[in-house]
């Protein structure tokens, strides 16, 4: 059986959240979790939905140097794998997501008041990281 692959817009305040099929063929967005409340959340997800790979998105400027959160990335990805030693856990660039997002949303035809949901931005930027993380490797 083919392990599915979660990947995670992850924010102070909330992370996004993106699924692939069971054939690991479409990405799509699954929810927004708030941040404290993740862990908990992908330990339901693992034994939920056969997860075997969770690819948690790097933030890095156009010049490759860290943003304000890639550290509390790095520490997220340390509690990733000490909390899921089975699961791959990868780091995957997640520069132009949320722009991408943003644009996507945009061109989508739904509602000003819709677009500005920072939660859908997220979650639709978890889905074009996983799509990114899906064309580079499998």
């Amino acid at each position: 059986m083919i392990k599915r692959i979660v990947a995670l817009d992850f924010g102070l305040k909330r992370t996004g959240i993106a699924l692939t099929d069971e054939m690991n063929i479409i990405a799509s967005g699954l929810t927004t979790v708030e941040s404290a409340k993740l862990i908990s959340y992908l330990k339901t997800l693992i034994e939920q939905k056969n997860i075997g790979t969770i690819v948690l998105g790097e933030p890095k400027r156009l010049n490759n140097t860290d943003t304000h959160i890639t550290q509390n990335v790095r520490l997220l990805f340390d509690v990733l794998i000490k909390e899921f030693p089975g699961i791959s856990i990868q780091l995957h660039d997640e520069r132009f997501t949320s722009k991408m997002a943003s644009s996507a949303i945009h061109a989508s035809g739904i509602s000003k008041s819709k677009q500005k949901n920072k939660e859908l931005i997220d979650e639709v930027s978890a889905t074009i990281l996983l799509q990114s993380y899906m064309q580079a490797h499998c």
